[in-house]
Protein backbone atom coordinates (compact mmCIF):
# COMPACT_ATOMS: atom_id res chain seq x y z
CA UNK A 1 0.00 0.00 0.00
CA UNK A 2 1.06 2.90 -1.09
CA UNK A 3 0.77 6.37 1.18
CA UNK A 4 -1.69 9.11 0.85
CA UNK A 5 0.27 11.42 -0.56
CA UNK A 6 2.31 9.03 -3.01
CA UNK A 7 -1.21 8.16 -4.40
CA UNK A 8 -1.91 11.36 -4.80
CA UNK A 9 1.51 12.13 -6.67
CA UNK A 10 0.60 9.27 -8.65
CA UNK A 11 -2.95 10.37 -9.68
CA UNK A 12 -2.07 14.20 -10.26
CA UNK A 13 1.31 12.59 -12.50
CA UNK A 14 -1.53 10.74 -14.49
CA UNK A 15 -3.82 13.47 -14.78
CA UNK A 16 -1.00 15.99 -16.07
CA UNK A 17 0.20 13.27 -18.68
CA UNK A 18 -3.41 12.30 -20.26
CA UNK A 19 -4.15 15.50 -20.66
CA UNK A 20 -1.10 16.30 -22.64
CA UNK A 21 -1.32 13.93 -24.74
CA UNK A 22 -4.48 14.00 -26.15
CA UNK A 23 -3.48 18.50 -26.94
CA UNK A 24 -0.36 17.35 -28.71
CA UNK A 25 0.28 13.48 -29.22
CA UNK A 26 -3.19 11.74 -30.03
CA UNK A 27 -4.68 12.94 -33.43
CA UNK A 28 -7.67 11.02 -33.16
CA UNK A 29 -10.81 13.23 -34.68
CA UNK A 30 -13.06 11.56 -32.29
CA UNK A 31 -11.35 13.06 -29.14
CA UNK A 32 -13.33 16.44 -30.07
CA UNK A 33 -13.21 19.06 -26.74
CA UNK A 34 -12.30 16.30 -24.12
CA UNK A 35 -11.21 17.65 -20.51
CA UNK A 36 -9.55 15.02 -17.55
CA UNK A 37 -11.73 16.08 -14.96
CA UNK A 38 -9.93 13.30 -12.20
CA UNK A 39 -7.90 10.33 -11.96
CA UNK A 40 -8.62 7.73 -8.69
CA UNK A 41 -5.65 5.28 -8.23
CA UNK A 42 -6.05 2.08 -6.26
CA UNK A 43 -4.04 2.10 -3.03
CA UNK A 44 -1.59 -0.83 -4.23
CA UNK A 45 -1.03 1.77 -7.67
CA UNK A 46 -2.22 -1.21 -9.73
CA UNK A 47 -5.58 1.02 -11.26
CA UNK A 48 -5.86 3.98 -12.50
CA UNK A 49 -9.44 5.07 -13.33
CA UNK A 50 -9.96 8.29 -15.29
CA UNK A 51 -13.02 10.67 -15.59
CA UNK A 52 -13.26 12.92 -18.67
CA UNK A 53 -16.26 15.02 -19.63
CA UNK A 54 -17.11 15.64 -23.66
CA UNK A 55 -18.66 18.73 -24.64
CA UNK A 56 -21.58 17.67 -27.37
CA UNK A 57 -23.86 15.58 -27.39
CA UNK A 58 -24.32 11.29 -27.26
CA UNK A 59 -22.96 11.06 -30.55
CA UNK A 60 -19.39 12.75 -29.24
CA UNK A 61 -19.37 10.86 -26.09
CA UNK A 62 -20.05 7.30 -27.51
CA UNK A 63 -17.11 8.69 -30.45
CA UNK A 64 -14.90 9.82 -27.60
CA UNK A 65 -15.18 6.42 -25.09
CA UNK A 66 -14.34 4.75 -28.77
CA UNK A 67 -11.37 6.42 -29.12
CA UNK A 68 -9.94 6.46 -25.66
CA UNK A 69 -10.45 2.49 -25.78
CA UNK A 70 -8.49 2.58 -29.20
CA UNK A 71 -5.83 4.69 -27.79
CA UNK A 72 -5.33 2.90 -23.97
CA UNK A 73 -2.08 0.32 -25.02
CA UNK A 74 -0.57 4.47 -26.12
CA UNK A 75 -1.68 6.40 -23.24
CA UNK A 76 -0.92 3.47 -20.88
CA UNK A 77 2.88 2.89 -22.31
CA UNK A 78 3.55 7.02 -22.08
CA UNK A 79 2.02 7.03 -18.55
CA UNK A 80 4.59 4.14 -17.27
CA UNK A 81 7.26 6.36 -19.02
CA UNK A 82 5.94 9.57 -16.86
CA UNK A 83 5.40 7.64 -13.53
CA UNK A 84 8.94 5.53 -13.71
CA UNK A 85 7.61 3.18 -10.98
CA UNK A 86 8.05 -0.44 -10.99
CA UNK A 87 4.48 -1.10 -13.20
CA UNK A 88 2.00 0.76 -14.60
CA UNK A 89 -1.14 1.25 -13.41
CA UNK A 90 -3.87 -0.41 -15.91
CA UNK A 91 -6.26 2.45 -17.21
CA UNK A 92 -9.90 3.02 -17.09
CA UNK A 93 -11.53 5.79 -18.80
CA UNK A 94 -14.86 6.52 -17.01
CA UNK A 95 -17.14 9.36 -18.56
CA UNK A 96 -18.01 11.96 -15.51
CA UNK A 97 -21.55 12.42 -14.35
CA UNK A 98 -20.68 15.87 -13.53
CA UNK A 99 -22.06 17.67 -16.06
CA UNK A 100 -25.45 15.91 -16.02
CA UNK A 101 -25.38 16.37 -11.85
CA UNK A 102 -25.01 20.15 -12.40
CA UNK A 103 -27.64 20.34 -14.84
CA UNK A 104 -30.19 18.16 -12.71
CA UNK A 105 -29.31 20.84 -9.86
CA UNK A 106 -29.74 23.74 -11.79
CA UNK A 107 -33.61 22.34 -12.76
CA UNK A 108 -34.39 21.62 -9.36
CA UNK A 109 -33.07 25.52 -8.10
CA UNK A 110 -35.32 26.72 -11.19
CA UNK A 111 -38.03 24.48 -9.92
CA UNK A 112 -37.71 25.67 -6.18
CA UNK A 113 -37.50 29.38 -7.46
CA UNK A 114 -40.79 29.35 -9.21
CA UNK A 115 -42.87 27.69 -6.37
CA UNK A 116 -41.63 30.28 -4.20
CA UNK A 117 -42.58 32.67 -6.81
CA UNK A 118 -46.00 31.26 -6.95
CA UNK A 119 -46.34 30.84 -3.44
CA UNK A 120 -44.98 35.23 -2.91
CA UNK A 121 -47.98 35.68 -5.59
CA UNK A 122 -50.36 33.92 -3.47
CA UNK A 123 -49.63 34.98 0.03
CA UNK A 124 -50.27 39.19 -2.04
CA UNK A 125 -52.77 40.62 0.04
CA UNK A 126 -53.95 37.48 2.00
CA UNK A 127 -54.45 38.02 5.86
CA UNK A 128 -54.13 35.42 8.61
CA UNK A 129 -56.96 32.91 9.47
CA UNK A 130 -56.89 33.65 13.14
CA UNK A 131 -56.03 36.70 15.38
CA UNK A 132 -53.35 38.94 14.14
CA UNK A 133 -51.37 38.30 17.35
CA UNK A 134 -52.25 34.60 18.83
CA UNK A 135 -50.15 34.52 21.37
CA UNK A 136 -50.19 35.32 25.13
CA UNK A 137 -48.89 38.75 26.60
CA UNK A 138 -47.61 39.31 30.14
CA UNK A 139 -49.49 42.77 30.60
CA UNK A 140 -52.95 40.87 29.49
CA UNK A 141 -55.07 39.75 32.28
CA UNK A 142 -55.22 36.28 32.94
CA UNK A 143 -59.49 35.47 33.66
CA UNK A 144 -58.19 31.82 34.19
CA UNK A 145 -55.58 32.19 36.59
CA UNK A 146 -57.88 34.38 38.56
CA UNK A 147 -60.60 32.11 38.56
CA UNK A 148 -57.72 29.25 39.92
CA UNK A 149 -56.65 32.23 42.23
CA UNK A 150 -60.07 32.44 43.97
CA UNK A 151 -60.37 28.65 44.61
CA UNK A 152 -57.61 28.10 46.87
Amino acid sequence: MADEARQRKVQDRIQQTVASMLGRRIKDPRLGFVTITDVRVTGDLQHASIFYTVLGGDEDRAATARAFESAQGIIRSEVGKALGIRLTPTLEFIPDALPESAAALEDALAAAKARDEQIARASVGASYAGDPDPYRHDDEEDEEGDEDEAGL
